[in-house]
């Protein structure tokens, strides 16, 4: 039995420690997204004062609209940069994320079945209906984890793909438009 107890002690160590590889990644991958956005900020202010000192020195309304027409398409283009630098950082972070659970999730499948064999083994006589219902009931438990893996596997990915459209529709349709102007 005190097998059994160590090896239940031993996994929640390795899950402990995955969960705080796990929490760094998120970490990172948030840090990326602020790093993105102060960067995206500090240019933007910038070129907003250099837009506003041009704007203001116009001399009459033509150079007024065009400067303004003008200042639409490097904005488009600037901001689907953004959402391509932000759906880049999401998607590796995603990625790494899933990467890392599903590899462990396997592992503490695998070492509570272990541990489960090992609990069955020696198990007292007369038990062995019991032990096949918790048996049957891990089987479940696992594959229901599996399935709901799976299913959230899916949505990031419909997810991820309704963004990319997404912001190609709003940077198509700002092109578009500065055509028109």
């Amino acid at each position: 039995m005190n097998n059994t107890a160590e090896q239940f002690i031993a996994t929640n160590q390795a899950n402990l420690q995955t969960l705080e590889g796990l929490t760094t990644q998120a970490f990172a991958g948030v840090e990326k997204l602020v790093e993105l956005n102060m960067q995206a900020s500090k240019a933007l202010l910038g070129e907003s004062f250099s837009h506003m000192q041009a704007v203001l020195g116009a001399k009459n309304p033509q150079e007024f609209l065009a400067l303004q027409s003008a200042s639409l398409k490097p904005l488009a283009e600037k901001s689907a940069a953004f959402f391509q630098h932000i759906q880049a950082i999401a998607s590796g972070s995603s990625a790494e994320f899933t990467k890392t659970v599903e590899a462990k999730t396997a592992e503490a499948q695998n070492a509570f079945s272990d541990a489960v064999e090992n609990l069955a083994k020696h198990a007292p006589a007369g038990s062995e209906s019991a032990v096949a219902a918790f048996k049957s009931a891990l089987t479940a438990g696992q594959s229901a984890v599996e399935s709901a893996q799976t299913s959230a596997k899916k949505a990031v990915e419909a997810a991820q793909s309704n963004f990319t459209a997404a912001a190609t529709q709003a940077v198509d349709a700002v092109k578009k438009a500065t055509k028109v102007a």
